[in-house]
This record gives C-alpha cells, structure tokens and sequence, in this order.
C-alpha cells in the first residue's frame, strides 16, 4: 500500500449526469415510444396476456409449474409489466433491406400472435398434465377476452380437476420369489405408497428406484420397462387398486438375458482410443499391453498412465456382479484425471457357463495435450506513472504419468515513479513472482489405508509461491506453502476442502527510516501491515448447492437454486502449544510468543453464505442473499491479521459504498489511508435482494436492495464506533440501492452496477440521504466480473 497515492477513480472519466440521463432516455423512448401492436398483421392478434387458474379450493395444485404445458405464451416481459425486448422489435420499419430495421429486429423479439390451434393444443397438454397427476376426470377450458381497438387478445385457462384418485390397495406382482426378496428388500426407499394420488410421476420414479436396485445387485439386462403398473378402478369410485408387476423375462431374440445376473469376466482398458475408428473395440489392435490385478491394459505408443493409476481409478472388478453404482464411480474418477480428453465404459455380453452370464467390460480412454504454455501482458497508468506488467504460466498435466497437474508461473510487474523521490530508497514500483502447484487425483497422507483413500475419492493439492516488491518506502517478500485436500459427493452437491497446513510468512528486510512509525505510530493495523509476521493456519470449506446440470437439450430450467458456502479456519494453535510446553511464560498476553524471532497469529474464524436463486421464468429472477461471519483473535493475539478481517462495501457487498469505505459499525472514515486501514472489523452481516432480467442480445438489467455492515468484536482505541453491541447493532446497519447493467457472454459475466446510499450509520454523517440524496457523496460505481451472489 503507497501513502503517497490516491485510488484511480473510474467515476471522473465522463461526466455522470450526461451518462445516467442518456440511458434513463433511450429507456423511455424504447418503452414508450412504440406501439406494442405495430407488427401485427391485419386480422391477427397480439397474445397479450395468459393466465392459469383452478377450482382447487384446497390449494393443491401449482399453476407456476403447469405453464410449461402451454404451447404459446406472450412476449417475455421485464418487471412482470415492461414487454422490453417486444418494444426494441417496434423500433423497427418495415423495410427490411435496411440494415438499422434488421439489426433492431435481431435484438429484440417479434410479437407473438395469437394461435388458435396453439390454444386448442394448450388445453389438451393441460388435461393430460391433471390426468397424470391423478386428476383422471380433469376438464380444461379456455375463454378469450378480445381488444379490438388495440388488436390485442387474452387468454384464461381454467383448470376443473375434480377429486384425485386415490390409491387404496397396493399389490406386488414378481416372477418368482427371489425377485420379490431382491425388489422388497429395498421397500423402504419406494415412493409410492397407499393413500397417496395415483401420480404417474411418482409411479415412474419408483419403476427407476427399482431398476437401479436390480442394476446393482448384477442385473445388467434389466430395465425400467419391465415394470408395469395396472391401477383398477369401480364405477363412480375413486379408489384405485394398483398392481405393480414385473414382468417375465422378454423371450424375443435379444443376446442380453434380462432376468439374470452377470459377472464381469475381465476388464480391458484401451489407453488410445480412437472414437472415428471403425474397428471393433474387441478387435482392436495395440502396440504394447499388460496385464495388471485382473486388468488387461493396452498401450498405444507411449505408456502415458501407470498401471496403478488405471487400477485405483477403476471400481469394476473381475470375478463380481456387475454394479451400476460401480460403473458411475468409476466414471467420476476418469473424469479428474486431467491428461483425459474423452472416457467411455462399455459391456458386451461374453456367453453363459451354466447359470452364470458373463460380461467384458472395455474403459475407453482418449488422452488429451499434456502441456501448454500462456502469456499474459499488462499496462498500466497510475497518475501518469506508466506500468507494465508480464507473466509465463506453464501446465504439464502429467507429470508423474499419474495425471498429477504441475502448474508453474513467473510474474514481473514494473512501473515508473514522477515527483520528489528524496529520502526513499527506490525510484520505482518492483514486483517478482513465482508460484508453483502440484495436484494428484487422489488422497495423499501417510497412515490411511488404500481402501478409505479408495472411498474418499479426494484429490491433493500442495502450492506455493514467493513474492519480492520493491516499493519507494520498503522492500517486502511474501512467502506462502499449503497443503489442501479437496472432494465431491452426492452427485456434485457437496464439495469439500480440507486444509491441514497453510503456511504465510511476511519480510521486510528494509525500508526508510523511521518509516513504520512515520505512517503508522499508534495504528496496530497499520503497522501489521508493514511489519514482519507469520500466520500457520487450518481450514474446512464446505460448499452446496441444488443447481442441476444442462440437460443435453440446452440448459434445464430449474426454478428454486440455492447455495451454502461455510468456510472455518483456526491458526498459531499448534505453534502456541509447542511454545507452552517448551518455553512457557505467563505474560504472553503482553510479550507473545515468536517464531523465527517474528511473532505468530493465534485466531478463530468462521464465515459463511446463503443465496436463494428463484427463477420466475426464463428471463426474470430474483435473488436473495444472506452472509455472515466472526473472527476471533486470542491467546498470542490482541487482533486479527489485517487480511483476515472482514471489510464492507464494494461490488460483493453494500454497494452504496466504494469497498473498505463502510464501517466498521458507526466508525466515520474520510477516505484516508490511515482510515481506509481503520475499515476493517471481526464481524460481518450482508443481506441483499435483487432482480434480474434478461433485455437482449447479452446485456441484463439488475435492480438491488443491499444491508449490512461491518464491527470489531473488541473496542479498539483506533476504530471507535466499531464495537459490536447486542442492543444497538442494528441502528447501525446501512442499506443501498441501485441499478446495474450486465454483459453475459456465457462462460464470464461482466458486471457494472451503480449503487446509492439509502441508510449510513457513519458518525457525522447525513443518515438519510434516501430523502436527500446528493450524486456526488451518496453514489458508488462497481465493476466487476461474475454475479455478486
């Protein structure tokens, strides 16, 4: 950090009333300038509005979830009022040949004309959907209100689903007896039980929970269409009598034997697979091979992967049942071997011996580029002090022929210094950086077992990196070593990282003089910053999350998406042990204990995040995001390390505020350096609420509410306002609004929101500036990358 600068201010570039003025125009005129109607062809309609309502008293029915049955719905609209992207579609002429007409009819979106055939169609999707769901005597209507005048027409669905049918009776009908012990015995995972509606969703779930059941105990022919239920119904009754059978083995010509169980005869595992040949995988040919605990291997030109690797990765063994939950294992650990392009598992029946049905399974794996190299160039100008910046990052992604990842990057960073440069000991801003990374796909620790490092399914990663700054006061080397272990189960859900050791260790082995207590002389803080110390830390992050997958259609619509992120960390306690046990003394609390003659943190730490994600449809969500978290130094520490504390405002937080300009608690900072340190605290709560829409082409609109702030969990001298109390944080809570506009190009977002103060807390300062607000103290502009939450 340089005292002797100030932060480049985006914000002074152009001038801001001109900006917001020009946008807020441009909306109005798309929004109002043009009549929603104008494209319609004479005769037609514009489909306005569509809505589903149901004579369900008790509420049971979602008609949210039945508008993916519709077969026409209107115009995508913004703020559940603003048909945005249909009125940037009217901005349009009708001469086509003109580039101006195209290209605004590109962006936006042609109106949707009403259909009656679409309508028809809709209604018999909707009965269908109420059938399915146990509605059997379901009748749908449709009524259409027209408006002449403005060629615009309505449509209202109303949903009569009657009494659902009921299942009274359940049965269970099996070929034989063994299949009714292998089916029942998981009877407590099945789904559809008596007293429930005869719902043909739940009823195809269980035919899955079944055939999966099956698919793991050997059964490898068997599928879910051997399943069959028979729901038998008296007239005028509601009661159903259902039967599940499962049916007799197919006596078709089909090679597989449906009904009986398969034994894996060998495993061979193809190194070089080559998808486009049209050779037989039984056929195939290889340049070299061997046979490694019941896996025959076979190597193409290089034995890229060592057997060993092959066989950990593999949960199909030779010599047992077939095992659906096996193959699926198996699939999850190719798929963190970095040096595989494509991976594949197939079976081919291999004939009978007696009772006995056997199968050859073949791992089909395609290597990919092991190596690659990139360059990254930067520039920079600092109040005119021009910079640049280059970095090399190379990855080999097999280092060890086990798939380990080696990651190594070189780092320079220069920039030039104007002004009077008497009595500092550089004339310019120097930076070098290495930083270096190895990661095995597998559990690395001593004294574990093959078979749990086997079962955690865990990859290892060991990092570090060393850095050397030149700045105009100092010099500074920065030294950090880790050690992490990192997994995933239930399906992608929940990913886990646990850290034993992380080691960061800070020198500086000059600077000018006096300079600490020139810059720092009663800032504990500050004079952190700028002194020698080391941190030896442990953590655990959990991360979960329901979001799905995109389905192989395009990406699946899913309405509720929720995130939980926890992250603890602990630190010093081992070194503190070590010290009480060796070199024990009762005024550590004023003489800490040290390493290496520097003075190690001793702390607690625990932070953690809740987004809920509702998407209304495929244009328009809201959000809403709830963070918290503590720190807590103690023993050989009075305080937390300054880049272990929580800081407020910014672009992930209350965006009124520019980040470390909030806080902590009614602390009134002034923008200084000194105070800019000062804005730090022990205590965090966020809580934000936004909407989002989609206008066109890539660009989104968000509108936010944010809350929270920042205290120290002690009364530091330095920070006053700052103190956490039960029974007046919450006068001290500042809230913001804004807008924001968006670039998604799919794989990254951009971001750029304006945040304004509603509430500030700050000591001195206008606490209601939502009343008054004033452009040039109440605004605060963001750029970022992602979504804030």
């Amino acid at each position: 950090m340089n005292p002797r600068k100030n932060f480049f201010n985006i914000e002074n570039l152009l001038p801001q009333r001109k900006i917001v003025s020009s946008i807020a125009s441009a909306v109005m005129l798309t929004l109002s300038g043009c009549s929603s109607s104008r494209h319609v062809p004479a005769g037609s309609y514009l489909l306005d509005k569509v809505s589903i309502e149901t004579s369900d008293s008790n509420k049971t029915i979602d008609t949210r979830e039945l508008e993916v049955y519709l077969r026409q719905l209107p115009n995508h609209k913004m703020l559940w009022s603003m048909k945005f992207r249909l009125g940037v579609y009217n901005m349009s002429g009708n001469d086509t040949t003109k580039w101006w007409n195209r290209w605004v009819r590109k962006l936006g979106e042609p109106p949707v004309i009403y259909d009656s055939i679409l309508k028809e169609a809709s209604e018999e999707q909707l009965r269908k959907a109420m059938i399915n769901k146990g509605y059997l005597n379901a009748k749908v209507t449709a009524d259409t209100v027209r408006n002449d005048k403005k060629r615009k027409i309505s449509v209202n669905y109303s949903i009569h689903p009657g009494k659902p049918y009921i299942i009274k009776d359940l049965q269970y009908n099996f070929p034989d007896s063994i299949f009714r012990e292998i089916v029942m015995s998981d009877s407590g995972n099945f789904v559809v039980r008596k007293g429930a509606p005869l719902d043909r969703t739940v009823l195809e779930k269980q035919r899955e929970i079944i055939t999966q059941n099956l698919r793991n105990r050997g059964y490898y022919g068997f599928a879910k269409e051997f399943i069959t239920f028979n729901a038998d119904t008296t007239e005028g009754s509601r009661d159903v009598e259902l039967t599940m059978t499962l049916n007799p083995p197919y006596k078709g010509p089909s090679a597989l034997a449906t009904h009986e169980k398969y034994i894996v005869r060998k495993i061979v595992v193809i190194t070089d697979y080559d998808a486009s040949s049209e050779v037989a995988i039984r056929n195939y040919a290889s340049e070299d091979s061997i046979d490694y605990k019941g896996l025959t291997i076979l190597y193409g030109k290089k034995r890229y992967l060592r057997p060993e690797v092959i066989y950990e990765n593999c949960f199909i063994r030779t010599g047992e049942s077939f095992r659906q939950s096996e193959v699926e294992r198996t699939y999850r650990a190719l798929s963190r071997l970095s040096i595989l392009k494509f991976n594949n598992i197939r079976f081919l029946p291999a004939g009978s011996s007696g009772k006995d049905q056997f199968l050859d399974a073949y791992i089909l794996l395609t290597p990919g580029r092991s190596q690659s190299i990139a360059v990254e160039l930067e520039g920079t100008n600092s109040e005119g002090d021009l910079g640049m910046a280059a970095s090399l990052t190379y990855t080999h992604r097999n280092v060890g022929k086990g798939s380990e990842t080696l990651t190594g990057k070189v780092r320079g960073a220069y920039e030039s210094l104007s002004g009077d440069l008497e009595g500092l000991i550089h004339d310019r801003y120097m930076e070098y950086s290495l930083e270096a990374g190895l990661n095995f796909p597998k559990f690395k620790a001593p004294f574990l077992s093959d078979r749990f490092k086997r079962k955690v399914n865990a990859t290892t990663e060991l990092n570090v990196s060393m850095t050397y700054q030149e700045r105009p006061e100092y010099t500074r080397i920065i030294s950090t070593a880790g050690w992490s272990y990192k997994w995933i189960n239930n399906r992608n859900k929940n990913r886990f990282t646990f850290t034993p050791i992380d080691v960061n260790y800070v020198y500086l082995p000059e600077s000018t003089n006096d300079f600490i207590n020139e810059i720092a002389p009663d800032n504990p803080l500050l004079r952190y910053s700028y002194e020698d110390h080391f941190i030896m830390r442990m953590g655990f992050t959990f991360y979960r999350s329901n979001k799905r997958g995109d389905s192989p259609m395009g990406r699946s619509f899913q309405r509720n998406i929720y995130t939980i992120r926890t992250n603890v960390e602990i630190a010093g306690n081992t070194l503190f042990l070590i010290n009480s046990v060796f070199n024990h003394r009762s005024d550590f609390r004023t003489n800490p204990y040290k390493i290496f003659g520097i003075h190690y943190s001793q702390y607690f730490k625990i932070n953690g995040d809740y987004t809920l994600l509702r998407n209304v449809d495929t244009r328009n969500s809201v959000s809403f995001h709830v963070g918290f978290g503590v720190g807590y130094p103690y023993a050989n520490s009075t305080i937390l390390p300054f880049e272990k504390r929580f800081y407020g405002g910014g672009a992930n937080g209350v965006r009124g505020w520019a980040v470390r300009t909030l806080g902590p608690g009614k602390f009134p900072g002034n923008n200084s350096v000194s105070d800019f340190i000062n804005q730090c605290g022990d205590i965090r709560l966020d809580l934000s609420f936004e909407y989002r829409a989609k206008l066109f082409w890539i660009l989104e609109l968000g509108a936010f509410i944010d809350a929270g702030n920042i205290w120290t969990i002690k009364n530091y001298p330095n920070q006053p306002g700052g103190f956490f109390r039960f029974d007046s944080f919450y006068k001290e809570i500042a809230a913001a609004y804004g807008l924001g506009i968006r670039m998604d190009f799919t794989y990254f977002l951009l971001r750029f929101d304006l945040g304004m103060k509603a509430y500030n807390p700050a000591e001195g300062s206008r606490h209601w500036p939502l009343i008054h607000p004033e452009w040039g103290r109440d605004r605060a502009f963001h750029f970022s990358i992602g979504y804030p939450f």
